[in-house]
């Protein structure tokens, strides 16, 4: 198992450490040209802030890596992007940008998309290893097995995070203790759109829409009903389908064809233009494990679906 330490925005880093309960965080990078390959899904990127303050403060597991374009991304995080407005998001990201600013471009950044993320109080920042120099960038991988320099990491980290686990008595289930193995973490609300957008192939699973700015990612089983944020509880589609697969008018059957109830006619004296969709099947992902799970599909026809 690796780790990845990541030279920070202090200020990203501050905005976010104020907030309690965060689930996950966009750690985004200013360009989206380049991808990042450094982690696995599980395995902890910690956050190494800028000099004067060159600590490792926290850190969050690896989720995914996207490019978005900047608006998309406040839409899917909000706050969690590590600033209070969209505008100062974007001022944040052009400092580090190397073209001038165009208040009206809708530019790519890379979106490292983090879950369970951590912050320690100040009198726990520690030093990054000695081999990471201070003109190190971007950031560096460590092995967290190699003796003595990751295992020391890893142990820095733990310890840390034991004790933060020992005083918060409503934490579910540990963050990471042990043996150094890369766990999948739950998803949240952000990381869930995104997923699931990048799962599709950004085509919409109903029309193969691919016009970025109108898709959704829906909750096949709804959080407020029991769902969770999983890949094979989600669907991508276009915002008028999401609608309509919310509010019952459009179902999917658990052998992937699309159903579209009567109801929309009577109720709204309209909807032939989605008839063209009755017995369809929809576009699935490539990865059957990602694929909507039949259960999930069930629950939705015969609970939520207006016959």
């Amino acid at each position: 198992m690796r780790a990845y330490v990541a030279v920070t925005d202090n200020e990203w880093y501050r905005h976010l450490a104020a907030i309690p309960g965060l689930d996950e965080v966009n750690f985004w990078q200013p360009s989206g040209g380049r991808a990042f390959r450094a982690l696995v899904p599980g395995e902890p990127l910690l956050f190494k802030l800028h000099a004067p303050e060159a600590f490792i403060a926290g850190g969050g597991f690896f989720a995914h890596h996207t490019v978005l374009p900047v608006s998309l991304a406040w839409e899917a995080f909000g706050e969690k992007n590590g600033a209070s407005s969209l505008q100062e998001m974007r001022a944040r990201i052009e400092r580090y940008r190397r073209i001038p600013p165009d208040p009206s471009e809708d530019y790519a950044i890379g979106c490292i998309v983090l879950t369970e993320p951590f912050f320690f109080p100040r009198e726990e920042w520690f030093a990054p290893p000695e081999d990471f120099h201070p003109n190190v960038q971007v950031g560096k991988t460590y092995d967290l097995r190699a003796v003595p320099v990751g295992t020391k990491l890893w142990e820095d980290v733990q310890l840390r995070i034991l004790a933060r686990e020992l005083d918060d008595e409503e934490l579910e289930e540990p963050l990471m203790y042990g043996e150094p193995v890369p766990v999948r973490r739950r998803l949240g609300q952000g990381s869930f759109r995104v997923l699931v957008t990048d799962t599709y192939e950004r085509r919409c699973a109903v029309t193969q829409e691919r016009v970025l700015p109108v898709l959704e990612a829906a909750h096949i089983k709804p959080v407020a009903a029991g769902g969770t944020h999983r890949i094979d509880n989600g669907l991508l589609l276009r915002s008028d389908l999401h609608k309509l697969f919310d509010r019952g008018y459009v179902t999917v059957t658990p052998d992937h064809r699309i159903r579209v109830s009567r109801r929309l006619r009577e109720d709204f004296h309209n909807g032939e233009h989605y008839r063209q969709f009755e017995g369809g099947e929809i576009w699935l992902p490539r990865d059957p494990g990602d694929r909507p799970d039949p259960e999930f599909l069930e629950w939705h026809a015969d609970v939520v679906f207006r016959r």
